[in-house]
């Protein structure tokens, strides 16, 4: 309703009737109104959708926001660490190639070997007792440098809670599973090298799948236990979501297992290990300590997926082709150095159970060489169970957060290549970009997740 004046009124002397009238617009309007009122209201209806469109979400932005969130100082010095691993990379074969030369030039090497022929008749037993000794020796002599690398090392980057004692302890329990795993498979190895000398890396290349198997079945339930306590998790509000994307994603578990990986590191972690029926999924208690129950959920949801996607199985095949080229690259090897150097070490050959240090010092030269391709291997794994986890869990925020966590000992932000060649997990800012990519793609859902 408007105020205007009466139409029916006669004009008198010129003017207009001074009486107003209340009159109801029930005429149309002019069709130039309509096309302006109709513009804009388009016009607002596009200003509304663009505001609430993904595409406002910058998930470049946004990462760079959380990656700003870390301290300075705290992430010079993740990457002074991981940066320092690359030595390490190159300084493990050269270290397996000392003691390789100091076993032959002391002769330590061929004593051993006759020694178990002095005790056994029979090869098969000789090669038993040559790896047990040998193993024993060789956990000796890298002791000072396995002490620089998991005592020393970690604790100047703050991330060890062992006291020395302790290190010293679990080193000598591991030498009880190596003990009980390489003593057959060297007396196996060797089996194979006798009947077939040049062709014995084809059959050590079979072996390999199964081996690998049967170190992830028993893995879980007789060496993982050697180190840390598994416990049934009883916080219902961790454990029942975890359970719940279990039972829908269609892994077997029916709990979930926490361990006291404090009493040696602070780092946090989770994983599912085990295959067939020793399957386990397990988080330790830095996980438990240090993140909320969102980013605990993000991390287990990430672990089953490499259940779900099949990982550990592929990563056995992947591994098993990876070894072949190795133990081909290790025949070669030890057939050139046993040429040069053969009489001076009074190596007889490659039957010789002597030559098994040189035979180690190969394999080791050939995964530094092949570290680009294994961590390509396993990057790409857990980059597929990266995106499983962001879509069983849904909690972006929280997968990102906890990838700032796991900050404390990886590099956040390298270079293309350098993660390419170095980095056997997408690196943080990697991890936080796809989580921020996932979140710009469902804006609505969390959203709505937010309101409730």
């Amino acid at each position: 309703m408007v105020f205007t004046q009466n139409p029916g009124t006669p004009r008198s002397g010129g003017k207009l009737s001074s009486k107003p009238v209340l009159l109801l617009m029930h005429r149309p309007l002019p069709p130039v109104s309509l096309r302006w009122l109709a513009g804009l209201l388009l016009l607002l209806i596009g200003a509304t959708a663009a505001l609430a469109a993904p595409g406002t979400f910058d998930p470049v932005a946004e990462t760079e926001k959380l990656l700003a969130t870390l301290p300075a100082a705290q992430r010079l010095r993740s990457d002074a660490y991981f940066e320092g691993g690359y030595w390490l990379l190159l300084w493990e074969p050269l270290v397996t190639l000392l003691i390789a030369w100091l076993l032959y030039r002391t002769g330590l090497a061929v004593r051993l070997r006759d020694t178990a022929e002095r005790v056994f008749k029979r090869r098969f037993l000789q090669a038993i007792l040559f790896v047990a000794l040998l193993s024993m020796i060789l956990w000796a002599m890298n002791l000072p440098w396995g002490f620089y690398t998991g005592f020393i090392r970690e604790h100047q980057y703050g991330l060890s809670n062992q006291t020395a004692g302790a290190w010293l302890g679990e080193s000598l329990i591991g030498l009880v599973p190596t003990l009980f795993l390489s003593c057959p498979v060297g007396a196996l190895l060797y089996l194979a090298i006798r009947r077939s000398p040049q062709r014995w890396w084809l059959a050590a290349s079979a072996a390999t799948p199964f081996f690998l198997l049967l170190l992830i079945v028993i893995a879980p339930v007789f060496i993982a236990p050697l180190f840390n306590t598994y416990q049934p998790l009883t916080d219902t509000r961790v454990r029942d979501p975890i359970l719940s994307m279990a039972r829908a994603n269609g892994v077997p578990v029916d709990n979930v297992y926490q361990f006291d990986a404090s009493k040696q590191t602070n780092r946090i972690s989770a994983n599912v290990n085990g295959a067939f029926r020793t399957i386990r999924v397990s988080l330790n208690d830095n996980l438990l300590t240090r993140c909320s129950p969102e980013e605990v959920q993000a991390v287990m949801a990430h672990e089953l997926g490499h259940y779900v996607l099949n990982h550990v199985y592929k990563l056995v095949i992947y591994l098993s082709l990876l070894f072949a080229a190795g133990f081909a690259f290790t025949h070669y090897f030890f057939a050139a150095v046993v040429r040069r150097w053969g009489a001076r070490w009074s190596l007889r050959g490659i039957d010789d159970l002597a030559g098994l240090p040189l035979l180690l010092a190969g394999l080791s030269i050939f995964l530094l060489l092949a570290a680009p391709i294994q961590n390509t291997i396993i990057r790409t794994t857990e980059s597929e169970a990266d995106i499983f986890g962001l879509n069983a869990a849904r909690q972006p925020d929280a997968f990102a957060t906890a990838a700032l966590k796991v900050a404390d000992y990886r590099k956040l932000a390298p270079g293309r290549w350098e993660e390419i060649a170095l980095f056997d997990h997408p690196s943080g800012r990697q991890r936080i970009l796809m989580a921020m990519q996932w979140k710009a793609e469902n804006l609505a859902e969390i959203a709505a997740k937010e309101e409730n």
